[in-house]
């Protein structure tokens, strides 16, 4: 059984009035006879019994669990843990390059739902959306009116002129003030060039409900035209916008590689440095000492599929740096979230499983794990009252959501089992809703 609850119901919704768009009832559900990995240990509970009552979970115990209405899910001794949570993902930039992406963007928002499904279909209950027009979306999904994770979103990417993330064609130059292009009437990118640009764009991006915002504070790999060396936004430019983010209670995110665009983005007040591959010793321990979250990915050569051969010194330059960070990370116990970073392939993104099992060369499954659940709930909490889920996620607690899957198999032994979500995870549940249930196939 797959789509269980709000598929079902969509069809009744879509001919409602707007105002009577909400979620379907969420009846309670019992799992019995579970080991529970609750994202924080590094080891399975005992045979447990989880009771999940309006989206959240409501008790844990190893006695019975009654609860009237309440559908019963023999586990036989499975694994249920925490959903997954991407904390580096792109929603709306998934199906579509950036060409195809901009001729049409109702083609992109209809693909981006479509992937979203599929993400969730993958176990992902949570992303962290570091940017894309994805607000859309993100509505929708929380209507119940399609199948999807819950989106932590950005918005549009900060960037500068030339900057990583500017996907402009020379025919878009030379710029007039007060012009949009394609690109940033789409939402998908916005060029800063000065401090109060930074700080208009910023408050934009929160008008529209962004959970924390992303700049590029250096040069990357997809991107035409921005050296991987090259830092991009000044101290004043990166300021005005952790100001801006301050003010609202939430945070600013940068996209840094090397050790002078993550010291500059340190030094103006930001919390969260995405990538880092090319840091050194120094600019590592400057970041224990302010603790400052690292949310990086553990790439492989698989990520250079697609890329332009003009990207491609770029990124063999990044993936070289892949052991760097995480050997950083673990020498100064850096806060480290999980994420992915997969962009223009529908084809990568049904590897986004995959990329859990890269991270065994420097953490044990549990390790991984934990990251892949418990920490990444962590740094969602950095959105303050920003958060559009407050509450705890990534956690088997009482009183967190109930975003949860059963699993076929230990994977705190064998942590290819998460790479396998089609057979492995036999239930999918977010906010209490199931939307695949697959153990009346088992034999």
């Amino acid at each position: 059984m797959f789509f269980a609850g709000p598929a079902v119901a969509a069809i009744a919704l879509l001919a409602a009035a707007p105002a009577a768009l909400a979620q379907p009832a969420r009846p309670p559900v019992v799992f019995e006879n579970v080991r529970i990995f609750d994202g924080q240990s590094d080891a399975l509970s005992g045979p447990s019994n989880v009771l999940v009552r309006d989206g959240k979970i409501a008790g844990i115990s190893t006695a019975d669990i009654s609860e009237d209405g309440a559908t019963v899910i023999d586990g036989e001794g499975k694994v249920l843990m925490p959903g997954l949570i991407d904390a580096h993902w792109h929603t709306m930039l998934i199906g579509v390059t950036p060409d195809t992406g901009l001729a049409d963007m109702g083609y992109t928002h209809l693909i981006a739902g479509v992937e979203a499904t599929a993400t969730l279909m993958r176990g992902f209950t949570t992303v962290r959306d570091l940017g894309g027009p994805s607000f859309g979306l993100k509505k929708i999904i929380d209507q119940g009116l399609i199948p999807g994770p819950r989106i932590y979103p950005s918005g549009a990417i900060l960037t500068i002129t030339s900057g990583h993330g500017d996907f402009r064609t020379f025919a878009d130059l030379p710029r007039r003030i007060g012009e949009l292009t394609p690109m940033e009437e789409a939402g998908m990118a916005m060029v800063t060039d000065s401090p109060d640009e930074v700080r208009m764009r910023t408050r934009e991006q929160l008008m529209q409900g962004a959970s924390q915002i992303k700049l590029t504070a250096g040069g990357g790999v997809a991107s035409p035209f921005s050296p991987l060396d090259a830092s991009t936004f000044t101290d004043a430019e990166i300021e005005a916008a952790v100001q801006a983010a301050s003010n609202w209670g939430t945070y600013v995110g940068v996209h840094a590689y090397t050790p002078q665009a993550v010291q500059t983005a340190i030094n103006s007040g930001v919390k969260v440095i995405e990538h880092a591959h090319l840091i050194d010793d120094e600019t590592a321990q400057l970041m224990a000492e302010k603790d400052i979250w690292l949310s990086t990915q553990p790439f492989d050569e698989a990520m250079g599929a697609g890329l332009p051969p003009s990207s491609m010194e770029k990124f063999h330059e990044v993936l070289e740096g892949t052991s760097n960070i995480y050997e950083f990370a673990r020498k100064y116990d850096l806060k480290t979230a999980w994420g992915t970073d997969i962009l223009f392939s529908p084809i990568l993104a049904r590897g986004q499983n995959h990329m859990l099992l890269n991270l065994l060369k420097w953490y044990t499954p549990a390790e991984a794990l934990q990251m892949a659940t418990g920490t990444n709930g962590e740094l969602l909490l950095l959105s303050g009252k920003r958060n559009p889920y407050p509450g705890r996620i990534g956690l088997i607690e009482e009183g967190a959501y109930a975003d949860l899957l059963l699993v076929d198999g230990n994977p705190l032994e064998d942590l290819s089992l998460v790479a396998d979500p089609e057979n492995k995870f036999l239930i999918i549940m977010k906010d209490g809703v199931i939307y695949k249930d697959i153990t009346g196939d088992q034999d």
